[in-house]
């Protein structure tokens, strides 16, 4: 879920957020990837990986597949926290789905059907269905009409122009992601987030909820509020991404990846500190991110990175 496409832009200026605390001893911080996260399919879990192609829309095969209802508009946790069920398995040429009560679903990488076009948060974009079987597999496992497509790598889905860093109106683009490129979070704020739950004796929560694509490491709780452009040191030369957009919450975060059930947390605990001013009082939780330069890069956990703040 980058960027869930709820709260208003009110005020792009510099405001950290209630109990924050800046690192202001230096213009750029340093930090370490922790993790890196694949989500193929949207809103469906995702896989933890040790390294990944950084091409124009995020990471290689980041929400290149959607599931769409009958009228071709995508479906979500919002409405089917089922989906968080559904469990991908990236194999050398194929991808196979798993969920509980079906048989595995195999669908060939490079393969696709008939050219379509879908709906996703008012955009209506170019895709491929992926065909009757796949179809069906979703209908009977969601009990509703359902179909799979592919994001067609021709199509430009552009970014919000407000918030794409300054870069070109068709520089910054995204696949099926809500709204942006990748969504970058730190493991110093989920714990921070952890104790706070702790001591309103509800369970701790893991990354996993997030649906992020880049786990940082080094930094203090909520530092990747107020960063602005990451430059991470990749064996092919340096990425530049820039962090532009705090990442307003909706319900997904509250439907555990285990179960597939919604509850009340983490997002009534968030509700308690983050809300957000640049979002117009959003509930938030990461940054989403444009690719400045650095496609055809291969990111991979380890990997050092530095980091600027947003108000130098």
């Amino acid at each position: 879920m980058r960027g869930c496409r709820q709260g208003r832009s009110v005020d792009r200026a510099f405001h950290p957020l209630p109990g924050t605390t800046l690192n202001s001893a230096s213009s750029t911080l340093p930090c370490t990837i922790a993790a890196l996260h694949l989500h193929p399919l949207k809103s469906c879990a995702g896989l933890s990986v040790r390294e990944a192609l950084l091409i124009e829309t995020g990471l290689e095969l980041d929400r290149a597949w959607m599931v769409v209802d009958s009228g071709g508009e995508m479906l979500t946790q919002r409405e089917l926290p089922r989906l968080a069920l559904v469990r991908p398995l990236m194999q050398l040429s194929d991808m196979v789905l798993r969920a509980p009560g079906m048989l595995n679903l195999h669908l060939l990488l490079d393969s696709a059907e008939g050219a379509t076009r879908v709906g996703i948060w008012g955009d209506i974009v170019k895709a491929y269905d992926m065909g009757n079987l796949a179809a069906q597999w979703f209908s009977d496992y969601l009990g509703r009409p359902a179909r799979l497509v592919r994001f067609d790598p021709e199509e430009k889905r552009l970014a919000d122009p407000q918030w794409s860093g300054g870069l070109a109106p068709d520089a910054a683009g995204a696949a099926f992601a809500d709204g942006f490129p990748l969504l970058v979070t730190s493991n110093a704020s989920l714990a921070d987030l952890n104790n706070r739950l702790a001591a309103r004796e509800a369970p701790a929560v893991t990354m996993e909820r997030f649906r992020p694509n880049i786990v940082l490491d080094d930094l203090s709780a909520w530092d990747e509020d107020n960063l602005g452009d990451l430059q991470i040191d990749t064996a092919e030369g340096p990425v530049l991404l820039r962090l532009t957009k705090p990442c307003v919450r909706c319900s997904i975060p509250n439907v555990d990846p285990a179960t597939g059930i919604s509850g009340p947390e983490p997002g009534d605990t968030l509700a308690l500190f983050r809300s957000d001013a640049r979002m117009g009082g959003g509930i938030t939780f990461g940054m989403n991110a444009v690719v400045v330069s650095g496609v055809d890069r291969m990111l991979r956990v380890g990997q050092a990175a530095t980091a600027s703040w947003v108000n130098d």
